[in-house]
């Protein structure tokens, strides 16, 4: 199996969740993740990798 990083944009902070919106999915219903599975300083607007089960800050 071939396992291909995905990247996503931080969309939305509620409270102990956070909506992500994948990278070229724009019309597709953002998904909603627990915060404790993300970096710590992640805010609206971060984009992060997915790879390997874990999420990562991208610049």
């Amino acid at each position: 199996m071939d396992f291909q990083p995905m990247y996503f944009t931080v969309t939305q902070i509620d409270g102990d969740y956070a909506y992500l919106q994948k990278d070229g999915e724009d019309g597709a219903e953002p998904t909603l993740v627990a915060r404790a599975l993300l970096p710590d300083r992640i805010r609206e607007g971060t984009r992060l990798k997915y790879e390997m089960l874990q999420y990562q800050i991208i610049t």
